[in-house]
């Protein structure tokens, strides 16, 4: 059974006509605008789509990605007509995950999806997605994966790193009182039930591209060309173009790319070493933002970036997103095998928030973010790393640290080599 979310004051709010802090002050709340039709004293409802919510920071339209803590991140959810665009791990194990979960959403909220990928069909994604913890399932699953990764000693707090505990605490657990953004079992399927309810547009590119033809430089690959009219064209048929909006229930169109600008779309920009040959990525990304800018839908889209040799194009890919978060796995380093990070599987960044309504960009309270990988449940947490106690670490603090000084110059030789402090 598929949980609605839904905006805007609820039937519990009829009634209050206006609500008064302090006789005393100067200042009330009271219900702006004409009121929506009855004469029951009720006040203007807000026409709210599903599984949206305004911000409280610019009043935009958001909807969850599916992870309830990168929701936290990025100031409450991804920002409608706005792109989200993912940096995938090296070996693509973790940014899928992300990616069918941002889809998933849309599945529970009843939203409109589109799903375009030149190397998984479509159908096939869509029918992977995981199955979300609805009711009250979310927390007992919750619980039983918070039971496997306790200690003997992890009910104890360290006194070694009490400044953590001065740090805001990040959503971590399902929240009962939010109905915004649900939570998934990434260990299960989504129900055929609830995919039944589900509409979604399918983009797979070797079903779409003929002959092969010649690229003339500074145009779009015919991949990138097809998928741009695709995507024009569920826009209008969906209704949501807010150019040329049709009489339509309004709903949103949740649009979900997978490993954009890789060898398969037929671009180089993984091969070119100069930002000149990226200007097909670029260009499609400028056009992509452009149709999601005007009309009511949320995109998200995977890059190889490990893959992208200039960080010419790099840097212009990321200047053309709305939102990019990188993710970075530990499988294959050094960081794998080292005990400092054995409860993650990799850090994640934010290396950039949308600029909405602002003049300058956002920049995220949060720096040191990790990931990792329940049996059941993905999860962003803090990095928390354990101190170092080893006697290596205990020596090298035990030093005088004046003899590792180097020398000042002739006349403060003796202060360099440490024989004599000076009291205060």
């Amino acid at each position: 059974m598929a949980a609605v979310s839904t905006c805007g004051p609820g039937p519990g709010n009829r009634g209050s006509e206006a609500v008064a802090v302090d006789r005393s002050s100067a200042t009330s709340f009271q219900r702006r605008g004409p009121r929506a039709g009855g004469t029951d004293g009720s006040g203007l409802r807000l026409v709210s789509i599903a599984g949206t919510r305004p911000s409280v920071r610019n009043g935009q339209l958001l909807v969850s990605t599916g992870l309830p803590a990168l929701d936290q991140l990025l100031g409450g959810g991804l920002a409608v007509g706005t792109v989200l665009l993912i940096e995938e791990d090296k070996y693509n194990v973790y940014s899928p995950l992300l990616f069918k979960s941002f889809l998933a959403e849309g599945v529970v909220n009843g939203h409109t999806l589109l799903v375009a990928s030149a190397k998984e069909h479509p159908a096939d994604t869509v029918q992977e997605l995981p199955a979300p913890l609805l009711d009250d399932s979310y927390k007992k699953e919750f619980d039983e994966d918070g039971c496997n990764d306790k200690t003997p000693d992890s009910h104890m707090k360290m006194k070694i790193a009490w400044r953590y505990q001065l740090l805001p605490k990040m959503e971590v657990g399902p929240v009962l009182s939010s109905r915004f953004g649900h939570y998934y079992d990434v260990s299960k399927k989504i129900p055929q039930e609830l995919l039944q309810t589900a509409k979604w547009h399918g983009f797979f590119l070797p079903d779409n591209m003929p002959s092969p033809l010649a690229l003339e430089p500074g145009h779009l690959t015919h991949g990138y060309t097809m998928l741009l009219e695709f995507i024009k064209k569920v826009i209008s048929e969906e209704g949501v173009d807010g150019s040329n909006p049709q009489k339509k229930q309004r709903n949103i169109l949740r649009i979900g790319i997978q490993s954009l600008g890789s060898p398969l779309w037929g671009d180089n920009s993984c091969c070119a070493e100069s930002g000149d040959s990226g200007h097909s990525l670029t260009k499609f990304l400028y056009v992509l933002r452009g149709l999601v800018r005007t009309s009511l839908s949320a995109c998200v889209v995977t890059v190889p970036a490990h893959l992208i040799q200039s960080k010419a194009i790099t840097a212009r890919v990321t200047n053309l997103s709305d939102t990019v978060v990188g993710l970075e796995s530990f499988a294959g380093s050094e960081r794998e095998t080292n005990p400092f990070y054995k409860d993650y599987h990799g850090l994640m960044h934010i290396r950039q928030i949308p600029r909405l309504n602002n003049l300058i960009c956002d920049e995220s309270d949060v720096k040191d973010l990790a990931f990792k990988l329940k049996r059941k449940l993905f999860t962003i947490e803090r990095l928390h790393l354990p101190p170092d106690l080893s006697d290596a670490a205990s020596r090298w603090c035990a030093q005088d640290p004046a003899r590792a000084t180097p020398p000042l110059g002739p006349g403060c030789s003796g202060l360099a080599r440490g024989e004599k402090h000076l009291d205060f």
